[in-house]
């Protein structure tokens, strides 16, 4: 055996405690007021350990979240109806998760957090709308446009805070955006 492996697994040990110490405080206190600090306490490790593993509290929350979208089943829904499915099941999930918002927040702002975000819409919306079928290059653009659209609701619902869009009801919000939505889903491809 050698000297570096007893290091290398001292390293996985505490990595996965501060991930750990780390999902715990973010739920509990929420992004915000969740503090390295109170993160390395709850680890019990130095506070300048957490920073030298994950770079800053942005890039601990983007490698401490998991999360599942929890995307309805898209076959059970008619089809003309799908675009107003997904736009309504994200609004209740930024709605009731503030998980979901910090990670659109730190996204913004941290490479970690944004290599996150595109994991989590790429693997899992894109597994939905490939579902939906047709060709499966064709479905993973139609994934993107989709989620160029929710990804810029929440933004500026929820980060920006934009007064207009924030004053809108979410019913309002589906009967705006999912038409949008339908059509990158369900739309003829443009020429």
């Amino acid at each position: 055996m050698t000297d570096t492996a007893p290091r290398a697994r001292r390293s996985d040990a505490t990595r996965a405690a501060i991930l750990r110490a780390a999902r715990e405080r973010f739920a509990a206190d929420g992004y915000d007021r969740a503090t390295i600090r109170a993160i390395a306490a709850d680890a019990r490790i130095d506070p300048s350990m957490v920073m030298r593993y994950f770079g800053s509290k942005e890039g601990l929350f983007a490698a401490a979240a998991e999360f599942d979208l929890r995307l309805p089943d898209l076959a059970g829904v008619p089809r003309d109806r799908v675009g107003e499915a997904l736009v309504r099941h994200f609004l209740d999930r930024w709605e009731s998760d503030d998980t979901l918002v910090a990670l659109v927040r730190a996204a913004s702002t941290n490479p970690g957090a944004a290599e996150r975000m595109r994991g989590i819409f790429a693997d899992q919306l894109g597994a939905a709308v490939t579902g939906l079928g047709g060709d499966p290059t064709g479905a993973l653009r139609r994934a993107g446009l989709v989620a160029s659209q929710i990804l810029g609701l929440a933004f500026t619902r929820y980060v920006l805070r934009l007064p207009p869009v924030v004053d809108l009801t979410p019913a309002d919000l589906v009967a705006w955006v999912a038409p949008t939505v339908q059509r990158y889903l369900t739309g003829p491809t443009p020429a």
